[in-house]
């Protein structure tokens, strides 16, 4: 008689290798050191270059002449006036442009009623250059803060309502279909199925949209405006202070980068479930 477990139980017992795991492909990781590396890689180079006299001190200073140029500006009160200026009208434009947005986008995905209308409004408005609006609103609104909050507003309600609706439109419908076969109402299937299904995606239109809104911003503030950075750039190149206009810039990319990580602060923690 063969003796068949004997047979297959060498085949069965051999060596098991461990298997590589190749799941991490299409996983990017985020290496914060290197990004800080080629920052400060750029800011050498442009040393190097105004200190061999590569670029002219009167186009393009020295990092060391912009830092001292903000330096003044902080010491004498002048860069926090700007600043607070500008955060103000991004604050308050971003806030009435995103909540609009988000609630017209919500309506444009979840009813059929207010879909065909409201997609078709925003795929004629949403070409138009925001900033050639400005003399608009400030014929409706005046010359003050209202139409710099309006042109913010307008110029970042349409990325939100785009981003919106298409991440509803991404929602997996047989999640809903359960939701419904368990009994739950209209209000729940909202909050539990479509709102977070739908958050990462309406968190990627915020970042599209507070970048637009800072653009928006200094567009304003350079045509009608005595305070702000958009007005400090201005001013700066005005008067051929391309120290104090770098400076400018320099503040608005940190600024950037402020409104970026504090949305990815927010995104980190409404999406830990990912």
């Amino acid at each position: 008689m063969v003796d068949v477990a004997h047979d297959v139980c060498p085949a069965a017992t051999a060596d098991k290798r461990p298997v590589t795991f190749r799941g991490g492909l299409f996983l990017p990781r985020t290496h914060r050191l290197v990004g800080f590396a080629a920052l400060v890689a750029l800011i050498l180079l442009w040393q190097a270059a105004s200190s061999f006299g590569w670029m002219s001190p009167v186009l393009a200073p020295s990092p060391g002449e912009v830092i001292d140029a903000l330096r003044r500006m902080a010491l004498s009160g002048e860069l926090a006036t700007h600043l607070s200026a500008s955060l103000v009208r991004l604050a308050g434009g971003f806030a009435i442009g995103g909540t609009a947005g988000i609630a017209f986008g919500m309506a444009i995905g979840l009813s059929s009623l207010v879909r065909s209308p409201g997609a078709t409004l925003v795929a004629a408005l949403f070409p138009i250059p925001k900033i050639a609006l400005l003399p608009l609103f400030i014929l409706w609104f005046g010359i003050g803060e209202s139409s710099k909050v309006a042109t913010i507003a307008f110029g970042t309600f349409f990325p939100m309502v785009i981003a919106t609706y298409g991440a509803v439109d991404n929602v997996d419908r047989s999640l809903v279909r359960m939701g419904r076969s368990f009994g739950l109402s209209s209000f729940a299937i909202i909050s539990k199925i479509i709102l977070p299904g739908a958050l990462p995606g309406i968190l990627s239109g915020m970042r599209i949209a507070s970048s637009i809104g800072i653009v928006l911003l200094i567009a304003a503030e350079m045509i009608g405006a005595n305070e702000g950075v958009g007005a400090l750039v201005l001013a700066a190149g005005n008067l051929m202070q391309s120290d104090r206009l770098l400076a400018g810039v320099v503040v608005l990319s940190l600024l950037g980068l402020t409104v970026a990580g504090v949305i990815g602060a927010v995104e980190k923690r409404l999406l830990a479930w990912r």
